[in-house]
Parts: C-alpha cells; structure tokens; sequence
C-alpha cells in the first residue's frame, strides 16, 4: 500500500500542528518535522484541519438505510391522514418510511390508505421500524389480505417488512454500497449493522463485488445463533477473504420493543392503559441463549429499551458473566446505572434519539425523562458508551449523533435535561470505539475535519465539515482530489 504523508495536521482537539507519515495502514510517525520521504509517497498538506480517529457507527441497518434513502419521507406527518396525504402523489407500488404515530391525534388505518389510493399497494414505516402500516393491497401482496387494521407491530411488522418484493439483489447491494461512500464522505470507517439477516455472507459477496468504503462489524440475529455456531463463527474475529474489512459481530437478542411504539418494557404502566410494554424474550430463556452464545464465543447484543427490560438485560449478563452490549438502554431505573460498569460491557447508545423522542417520552414516561437517554449519568457510573444512529431511525452521520450527546438538542429548542449532555472529547471517543488520540502505531482509519470540532458551538456539531477520511490509510473521501 503507498504511503502517506499529512502535513500542518492539528492533531486532535486543540492540538498541535504536526506532519503525520502512514504506511502500511497505519500511522508510523508523528512529528514536528517534515520526514524526509520517497518521491513516490503522496503528500498532502491539510493546513490545519483537524485529524482525529474515524468514527463508527456502532448501531445501523444497513440495507434498511440504503432503501430508506430511497424511499418517500414522511417524518414531517403530524397525523395519520397528513401522512397518507404525502404518499398518494407517488405511483406504483409506493414506500413510505419515517411515520411517528405516538403523538397522532388520529389512528393508522388500512382504510385510510383505500380511500386515498384505491387498490394501490402502499406501505409505510414507522422511524422506528417497530410499526408497517399496510394498505389492503399491500397486504394482500404478502398473503395477509384479511389483516384487520393493516398495522403491524414488532415481529409481525418484520417477518411483513421481510416479504415485500426486492429489487434484485446485484442492485440491493449498489445501494448498500453507495450509502457506505456516502457515510465515509461523514468521516466513518466502520459500522456495526444489525440487519436482520446472514450478515455475514451478505458482506462477504459485497465485498468481493463492489467498492465498499467502511468496516463492517457483521451482527448475527437470534434466530442464525444455531447456523452461526455450527459455522465456527465468533465475536470479533476476522472474516476469511474479506480483506480486513470485516468482523464477526455479536448475537442481536430483543428484550422488548421500542417507546413510539408503545412496546418498551417499564416498571411503570404507559398513561391511559394498563400496558407496561412487550416482553419479547423472557428472562430464563434471555439467559439460556446468552449462555449458548457464549459457550461458543459469541457475544450478545441485548435490545432493551424500557426500564424494566435494561433491568432483565443486566441481570442475565450477572447471571451468565460473558462480555457483550445493551442496546439503546433509553429508561433507566436509577440503582442501574452503576450495574453498567462491569467489565466487558458496553452501553450502546443513540443520542440523536433523545431531541427526535422528548416530546413522545414525556408524553409517556412523565416523571421519569430525567434517567432516559441519560448519558451522562452512565458515564459518571463508570460505563462504556459506543455510539451509533439505529440508521435508518436517524440519519447515518455520526456529527447528528454527537451534536445529541454535547447539546442536548438539535433545534432551536432549549436543552432537554442539559445535566445529562457529555463532553465532547467523551463523545468522540464513544463514536470512535474508545480510540483518543492520534498516535504512532494506531491504525490509519482517520478523519481529518475543515476546523477544530471544540471551538464549534456544541449544537453546530451536525455541520461539521469533513475534509477527507481514511480506511487503513486508503482515501474513501476527498473533499477536494
């Protein structure tokens, strides 16, 4: 591989300006000098801009991003007909993605989906994925025609979601690879997708095919954990012919559902009901397929997202002792913060979630948003926090997320619960996968910003502008070259 030479680097936040020499994939001198270099090593000066380590995003799914990219936005819908409203302009069999029907004065209906486009396949999704709400022909499309409501909720809305007609493959995996470019050009080297699928083989065949621009960290579903053992597959370690691009991730287990939705699992009824959420996976039997997980070397990644289900979810990891991840942990029962400092674990966490959920989770967690997306708090508990989006359920760009985390906002709202905003070098770090610093012998997986992320006002962190980024010393993005 050619080396690299980065001169006038500043390096990290309020650093010194250095020159910085990469060859091999990885950073093999930091210094204040010009290294003397073959002619043949290409130099780039970066006049100031700020070289930092790439940035990851630890939670996406990533073929759902690369479609929702191309899918009708309905994010903006106050109400289930002004959502309608936005679809019926379109033809032909019609996707809809982005709905937040928690605050909707109105319900989804099939029917409201009829009467505005008659015998039209229509789908739309909820920004959460949790919820598809199904016209009559759309579902009649999947074999579910006599489906009451045409709103389907947690794993019926996946296995509907999984039976809608795709493009062709080949295509699928253009689009999975054009949104891995577009990610670089946001300084990301790596993901972690938790698509519900053989991530594995599906990142193998793309990497041979295409151009792919980031890392892939290749989670396995809960219902692959039995495939993924016979196969000898375990956490962490390398995928054969990959190219260094891939890993093997953890095994995805769900505890319960989402807020939007309803489905979190909490201590505490939701207001107006009786209904505390959705148990998808029991205790004893969380514990049993963590333990058969781990007996074969592959960690867990627990969904949980109420209160109730991160309580079942650091139980079983008490109960079992393996290393592994707690998605999302939103609500939080206050004497489980300092459960997060055990070792080996990590709080995956989405703050872009926080300013895009404040009004849902007052709605319905009153009283208790002072421990919900409550990041701060866990770093004070000694917790290790990696950061992600849940793309498609926020935008793959990790300044999105960290403008959440330092801000607390990401409008001309004042600051939601501001005592639980991090610091920014903290953020960094957490989207970064723990990695401070720009040191000789790292790997030269690097983002180099147009200015110093710490002079920007914390809520101006979503414009940061990335003037090139690096995989193992390779460019996937040049703002300019």
């Amino acid at each position: 591989m050619p080396s690299l030479l980065l001169r006038n680097a500043r390096i990290g936040l309020g650093g010194p300006i250095r020159n910085v020499l990469i060859s091999d994939g990885r950073i093999t001198e930091v210094t204040t000098e010009v290294p003397a270099v073959e002619p043949a090593v290409e130099s780039v000066d970066v006049a100031g801009g700020t070289l930092l380590p790439g940035l990851w995003d630890s939670h996406v799914h990533m073929l759902q991003w690369a479609q929702m990219r191309r899918r009708v936005d309905v994010s903006g819908a106050r109400t289930a007909r002004e959502a309608v409203e936005l679809v019926v302009p379109h033809d032909g069999f019609t996707i809809g993605y982005g709905f937040r029907d928690g605050l909707w004065p109105d319900a989804p209906h099939k029917s409201l989906l009829e009467a505005a486009a008659p015998g039209r396949p229509v789908v739309l999704l909820s920004n959460d994925l949790h919820t598809g709400w199904f016209s009559p022909a759309a579902l009649a499309s999947i074999g579910r025609g006599e489906h009451e409501t045409g709103v389907l909720r947690e794993h019926e809305c996946y296995e509907a979601m999984a039976a809608l007609p795709l493009p062709p493959e080949r295509e699928l995996d253009r689009w999975v690879a054009e949104a891995t470019t577009a990610a670089a050009a946001r300084g990301v080297v790596g993901v972690l997708d938790f698509e519900f699928a053989d991530n594995v083989t599906d990142w193998s065949r793309r990497v041979a095919e295409q151009r792919i621009d980031v890392r892939v960290a290749c989670s396995i579903p809960k219902d692959r954990l039995e495939e993924a053992v016979k196969r000898g597959l375990r956490t962490g370690e390398p995928v054969a012919g990959s190219g260094g691009l891939l890993e093997v991730g953890p095994v995805k287990i769900f505890v319960d559902g989402s807020l939007n939705t309803r489905t979190a699992y909490c201590d505490d009824p939701y207001p107006g009901t009786g209904a505390r959420g959705l148990l998808e996976t029991p205790p004893e039997e969380l514990a049993s397929t963590m333990g058969l997980a781990w007996a074969h070397g592959l960690r867990p990644a627990v969904h949980a997202i109420g209160d109730l289900a991160t309580s079942i979810a650091l139980d079983a990891f008490e109960q079992v002792g393996c290393p592994g991840r707690i998605e999302h942990a939103q609500l939080l029962r206050p004497g489980d913060f300092a459960r997060f400092a055990r070792p080996g674990l990590v709080a995956g966490v989405q703050p872009a979630h926080a300013p895009d959920d404040r009004e849902v989770a007052e709605l319905h967690w009153p009283g208790r948003t002072g421990r919900a997306f409550a990041y701060a708090g866990l770093l004070a508990a000694g917790a290790t926090l990696e950061l992600g989006s849940d793309a498609p359920v926020a935008p793959l760009d990790p300044w999105d997320g960290l403008a959440a985390a330092v801000a607390r906002t990401d409008d001309e709202r004042a600051p939601w619960h501001p005592e639980q905003a991090i610091p920014l070098p903290d953020a960094l770090a957490a989207a970064a996968r723990g990695r401070r610093g720009i040191r000789a012998g790292d790997p030269a997986d690097l983002v180099i910003t147009a200015g110093d992320p710490a002079e920007a006002d914390p809520a101006a962190l979503g414009g940061v502008e990335v003037l090139g980024t690096l995989l193992g010393g390779r460019w996937t993005y040049r703002q300019h070259g």
